[in-house]
């Protein structure tokens, strides 16, 4: 097992050095998914003033301090237009929901606890309480208030209260482009007539949804045959485009026909490290050229897309400024697990809760990293340290929750 590394300093050696990508500003309406790249302060106090929360009349509550009381109405304060006046004793103004409280009253009466009278009079069938149906002035946020602070990810609540707090545009941090290259003789593109002898290309795919469900933009630059010339071409492609990552998928090994290694190095690739002690994924490639940096990813699709999840995904994440997560989460094994050997494994499971609302993680009974069946099915990864011992159903484990 010379030269493999350990996880988790993959990981550390991948994150090195990496920052938030710039900020630019954008429309609130085409923010969805954008990450904050400033705080977000409500530029103005909402609600802006005392307003009834309710359909009704705006009274003084010492006047309706018991049912049976009579009040004379002086006006009407819709939604938009406040009442000019003030409410003295012994009146009442009709208002609406959102409307300004008018100066004097305190209180709302409802006006399905009203009895109308002649004269523009009224009765009231309850009595009210101080405060009543009024929304005080900055019930939800004050002006200065900051609500939505750097690496938000804007959804739809995040949105709307940034349009309450009176934002049109918001500053956020520009999409990491990840320029992304199948390679191998083999693939050709979904869709295509494919003989036995060939492989329909799929990582690729994977590869650009997670990019673009994490917040970044996906470059295809398509299939690459086994060629150094068309290879290196291809890599000149991604770099001139200014893409953040390159991620190449496939030829990462040792074979006859695995370049990526000297191709990258012959475009002035600075390497990081090639090769993880983990399963599936042993064959993966960290470097950089310039500014690019570069994932060489395995060509098995479960190894090809278990990387990403473990290594492109927390770059992407932190290029964004999105506050890192703990990576696994306690669980319980729903089946037995065999000892380990010397690398980690990160085992294809179903997820499920037992009674007690505890996480059962039951691993399939074959992990091949070709089976992108059992992939799509799983609800999780079991990890496995190195050197883990055999282990019983019921026993705790650590899982990586899959997206």
């Amino acid at each position: 097992m010379s030269g493999l590394i350990p996880v988790d300093e993959a990981l550390a050696r991948v994150l090195d050095g990496a920052v938030p990508v710039a900020v630019e500003s954008v429309p609130l309406g085409e923010a969805l998914g954008r990450v904050l790249a400033q705080d977000l302060a409500a530029r103005r106090t909402q609600p802006p003033t005392d307003v009834s929360a309710m359909d009704g009349y705006a009274v003084r509550a010492a006047d309706v301090a018991a049912a049976g009381a009579e009040l004379g109405v002086i006006g009407t304060a819709p939604a938009g237009t406040p009442f000019a006046g003030a409410v003295g004793p012994g009146e009442a103004v009709r208002i609406f929901t959102g409307a300004a409280v008018p100066s004097g009253a305190d209180a709302i009466l409802l006006q399905e606890d009203v009895e109308l009278l002649e004269g523009g009079r009224i009765r009231s069938r309850e009595a009210v309480r101080l405060r009543q149906h009024i929304r005080a002035r900055g019930l939800d946020f004050a002006k200065g208030d900051v609500m939505l602070p750097a690496g938000t990810r804007l959804g739809m609540r995040q949105i709307a209260l940034a349009a309450a707090m009176n934002h049109a545009q918001v500053e956020v941090c520009r999409k990491p482009r990840v320029a992304i290259l199948a390679t191998g003789d083999e693939l050709v593109s979904p869709g295509a007539e494919a003989s036995d002898d060939r492989i329909v290309a799929s990582n690729g795919f994977g590869i650009a949804a997670l990019v673009r469900q994490i917040g970044g933009e996906a470059i295809d630059l398509g299939i690459v045959p086994d060629d150094r010339k068309l290879f290196a071409e291809a890599v000149d492609r991604a770099v001139a485009s200014g893409a953040d990552i390159l991620v190449t998928l496939g030829g990462a090994s040792v074979g006859d026909h695995d370049l990526a290694r000297e191709v990258l190095a012959g475009r002035g690739m600075e390497l990081g490290f090639w090769k993880i002690a983990m399963r599936p994924g042993k064959p993966l490639i960290f470097g950089r050229i310039g500014e690019t940096r570069v994932l060489g990813l395995p060509g098995n699709p479960v190894s090809s897309l278990v990387c990403a999840l473990l290594f492109l995904k927390p770059l992407l994440e932190t290029l964004l400024g999105l506050p890192r997560c703990e990576a696994s989460v306690p669980a319980r094994l729903g089946a037995a697990m065999p000892a380990n050997d010397r690398r980690q494994d990160y085992v294809r499971a179903r997820l499920a809760e037992d009674e007690a609302g505890r996480r059962i993680a039951t691993p399939f009974s074959r992990q091949d990293s070709s089976m992108l069946s059992t992939f799509a099915e799983a609800g999780c990864l079991i990890v496995r340290p190195p050197h883990a011992l055999a282990a019983e159903v019921g026993e705790p484990c650590r899982i990586v929750l899959l997206p």
